[in-house]
């Protein structure tokens, strides 16, 4: 015969925990927390989104902010609101949370486009496109959209305080494209395809000649003109390393091979 007494007893003691742990998870949710009478709860609740987000609880102080936008329409918090909202999956960055970071960017800079923060969300969803920017050997999609929003900030926000960082992730994320065409270009130099190699080389130097990594483009270009027997035209490459190069890994070997084209000039 079985004996159902501690079965019963262990199912009342689960439920009496899943009711516990409902219990607490409610309490602990931000919906309904403002406290009666509060005389401005629109600002409370964005108090105390801002003070959870600084503390990266990214989905709490998302629920804060949701209360704010969806509740308190109105309110002149709504718009710092939802653009703690997009802080909140940014700060998350997940491929899923960035995504709807770039949505709530977008949506911040539609509704509000005058607000005096919209160089923050124009920031920001650079940032979030530049955080899903991939290696340069891979697809170059969402670098390309990091360009394209950093450049927007760049034009459109001129005297606003995020512009060195604005800048600094710009040729960033540049040199992530450029990076990326150079491995092309190099792919084909050691192929030997040096019309090839030559071709992307130069692509590169037009499209992005501040590029950081120039210097061996430089090279390889000069070089990839010298296996075709195109010496004059690689002399001028070799030379502009020297020239805006003080330290590169291939520094030694062209000065070696700018001695070299020289003494080929004057021989004849």
């Amino acid at each position: 015969m079985v004996d159902w007494n501690p079965v019963i007893t262990r199912l009342r003691l689960c439920a009496s925990v899943a009711a516990l742990a409902l219990t607490i998870a409610c309490s602990s949710s931000p919906r309904g927390l403002v406290p009666t009478g509060t005389s401005e709860p629109d600002k409370f609740l964005f108090d105390k989104g801002t003070d959870t987000l600084n503390n990266k609880k990214w989905l709490t102080a998302r629920e804060f902010f949701k209360q704010v936008t969806e509740t308190y329409t109105a309110s002149p918090y709504r718009p710092d609101a939802k653009l703690g909202i997009g802080d909140t999956y940014l700060g998350e960055g997940t491929a899923e949370a960035l995504v709807l970071a770039i949505n709530e960017f977008t949506e911040f800079l539609s509704f509000y486009p005058t607000n005096r923060r919209s160089d923050y969300a124009q920031y920001k969803l650079g940032m979030a496109h530049f955080r899903q920017m991939r290696l340069a050997q891979r697809d170059q999609t969402e670098t390309r959209a990091a360009v394209k929003e950093f450049e927007t900030f760049v034009a459109r926000y001129p005297t606003s305080s995020l512009m060195p960082d604005a800048k600094a992730r710009l040729r960033e994320a540049r040199d992530r494209l450029s990076e990326a065409d150079y491995q092309v270009g190099f792919f084909y130099y050691r192929s030997k395809w040096y019309p090839g190699a030559i071709d992307r080389f130069k692509a590169v130097l037009k499209d992005d000649p501040d590029y950081t990594g120039r210097d061996g483009v430089y090279y390889y270009l000069a070089d990839s003109l010298v296996k075709i027997k195109r010496e004059p035209e690689a002399l001028p490459y070799f030379e502009r390393l020297v020239q805006e190069f003080e330290t590169s890994q291939y520094l030694l070997l062209t000065q070696k091979k700018i001695i070299e084209l020289k003494a080929q000039v004057v021989k004849p």
